[in-house]
């Protein structure tokens, strides 16, 4: 037996129930209820400690606050753009816990909570948005590669990497595998389909998280797919779990399965993280101009981080004192977010050339000096006058 996203019970479902249309209620694997209850899934066990999920909370509540933070300092001039997961951390951090120290994601613009898994300093994230750095981090050293801008384009990256270790014999139980993340909006992209077919027939050790947050920017999900997305890795050939992104114990029981499933060489799975995003697409976005207010409030009541809360009261593991440290804590991290952020150098104008190709070539070096003239010529209008 298992739980919807609704709390309501429904048995597990057969092959004839894969052939649900859109409109339907296909099932969620959920443990955690949106009023705090733990629930089972036959499929997908999981044993956490108090501790265990004490620090899920904790990283939940840090995530929320580097996002919240975030937003604060683009509306405040100090950020060129930001791309909000209010209501999407449970997927991240679900699914960013689940994986093993040698194994590699590939995120799109929106995994903060994927970053902050992966030991990622948040600082980091916050020099691309203000536009200081490419994305200064080192992929190898947190196993998380650069933010992707281009829609669904790190899913064929992330296939590509897979087929190689997979060449490597890098799998196997203390292996590696990967794991890619988009949106429900990027598997109506070229690349995405064409990763699906790449990935499943070379069986590639890989894990295509998307992360279902109903909204490609403006367009809803009934524009990108007749049926639930989880079913259409039927099509290419593999298997495809629907989870309640909202409940960070599921998202992290069938991410861990299938991360595993990956490196014992069963090939890849598609997961449809089923959550909704409260905020912005990104800063530049009004989504009052086209979805309800009523719609936002009915997803409140499934908000990632409340449930936990709940659970955490309901079976006294945490006191008061446990949350207002962790409330503390994110106080302490917002405040060092936001001075790093406003205390950034910034670069040299031609520092933008640097880093781009291994060598030198001269389309590289053509294009800077015409920068360098363009900068220069600011400076000869100013002796001018």
């Amino acid at each position: 037996m298992a739980v919807d996203g609704y709390g309501a019970a429904t048995a597990v479902p057969g092959p004839a129930s894969l052939q649900g249309q859109a409109g339907s209620s296909p099932e969620l694997v959920q443990l955690l209820t949106p009023e705090g209850e733990r629930v089972t899934h036959p499929d997908y066990p999981l044993e956490l400690t108090a501790e265990e999920v004490k620090a899920l909370y904790r990283d939940l509540v840090l995530v929320r606050r580097i996002d919240t933070e975030s937003i604060a300092l683009q509306r405040q001039g100090e950020l060129g753009i930001w791309a909000s997961l209010l209501g999407q951390e449970a997927a991240q951090v679900g699914s960013g816990r689940a994986l093993g120290p040698h194994d590699m994601a590939f995120p799109t613009y929106r995994e903060h909570g994927v970053a902050w898994c992966r030991g990622l300093d948040p600082v980091k994230l916050l020099e691309l948005f203000r536009g200081v750095s490419h994305g200064g981090w080192d992929p190898a050293e947190h196993g998380f590669h650069l933010y992707t801008i281009v829609i669904g384009a790190q899913t064929l990256h992330a296939t590509g990497y897979a087929m190689g270790i997979q060449r490597d014999g890098a799998v196997g139980e203390d292996g590696q595998a990967v794991i890619v993340y988009f949106g429900d909006g990027a598997t109506s992209q070229g690349d995405v389909n064409e990763a699906f077919i790449w990935a499943s027939v070379f069986n590639a050790p890989v894990v295509f998280f998307c992360q279902n947050n109903q909204w490609a920017i403006s367009e809803p999900l009934e524009r990108q797919s007749r049926i639930p997305l989880y079913q259409r890795a039927r099509g290419f050939g593999f298997p495809g779990i629907r989870v309640d992104g909202n409940d960070v114990f599921a998202c992290l029981a069938v991410t861990r399965k299938a991360m595993q499933a990956a490196r014992d060489g069963q090939g890849p799975t598609f997961i449809e993280a089923f959550t909704y995003r409260m905020g912005a697409h990104t800063t530049t976005d009004d989504p009052t101009r086209y979805r309800l207010a009523s719609e936002l409030e009915a997803w409140k009541l499934k908000d990632p981080l409340e449930r936990v809360k709940a659970y955490l009261v309901r079976t006294g593991a945490a006191d008061q004192a446990f949350f207002e440290g962790v409330d503390e804590e994110a106080t302490v991290l917002g405040k060092r977010v936001r001075t790093a952020c406003q205390t950034m150098p910034d670069p040299q104008p031609l520092a933008i050339f640097d880093n781009v190709y291994a060598e030198p070539n001269a389309l590289l070096e053509a294009e800077r000096a015409q920068f360098a003239a363009y900068l220069d010529s600011f400076a000869s209008e100013e002796v001018a006058q």
